[in-house]
């Protein structure tokens, strides 16, 4: 596969196993793929298919045992741990299953924190959050805490908290599966319209078909293979 310099990240011949006790299992099997700015790319397939290995490499929480890792142009997959740390802060966003705010922080505070932590100032943080809030259209819950809130609700939160930082790349680990039919309609399509608005790439494992099928791409996995 060529290297586009318009792609967000690519992955080229990448090979990953992991060892339990004696054995050894393939978790990927030379898999080629890329990302577009603004695009929501959905991974599909089985448990054990390589799903969640893809969304681990892509994030940078692990490496490669062959191939490379390109994100924004340039190869990663020989970054340090503190390198690699640094650029997921900087450059990548999250959103999981579980949601995963910090439960004793208002919902401001949740959004706020990835701008704390890279540094930027107070004033333009607040304004960020702000504008964050009011796109996922919970401005008016700005300060509840996510008890407070509905599933629906939280993994807006999550959405706004990934994106406030204006990352290159998003990771999204079933980011629909625990929210009812008409909740994941409208979690999807704003992860399409803010994807679409600010350039940023979605790379998406989901077992939901309806999510699946309302991405700008799916690829199927099966056994460590795109299929």
């Amino acid at each position: 596969m060529s290297q586009s310099a318009a792609s967000v990240v690519e992955l080229h011949g990448v090979h990953k196993t992991y060892r339990l006790g004696q054995h050894v299992i393939p978790a990927l099997r030379g898999v080629d793929l890329s990302a577009q700015p603004g695009e929501l790319l959905a991974l599909t397939g089985p448990s054990g298919s390589g799903k969640s290995t893809i969304l681990n490499l892509c994030g940078l929480i692990d490496t490669p045992d062959s191939g490379d890792i390109v994100l924004d142009g340039k190869k990663v997959n020989g970054l340090d741990e503190v390198q690699r740390t640094l650029l997921r802060r900087d450059a990548l966003g999250f959103v999981f299953q579980s949601f995963n705010l910090v439960p004793v922080m208002t919902v401001t505070e949740n959004v706020d924190y990835p701008l704390f932590l890279i540094g930027v100032p107070l004033a333009e943080r607040r304004e960020r959050v702000a504008a964050q809030l009011k796109a996922v259209g919970l401005l008016e819950h700005a300060n509840h805490l996510p008890d407070a809130l509905s599933g629906g609700q939280r993994q807006r939160v999550a959405i706004a908290r990934a994106l406030v930082k204006r990352p290159r790349l998003v990771i999204a680990d079933e980011p629909t599966a625990a929210l009812d039919s008409h909740t994941a309609d409208q979690v999807l399509e704003l992860m399409r319209e803010l994807g679409h608005a600010e350039g940023a790439a979605f790379v998406i494992a989901t077992h939901d078909s309806r999510l699946s099928s309302r991405c700008d791409r799916v690829l199927a996995l099966l056994d460590g293979r795109l299929v």
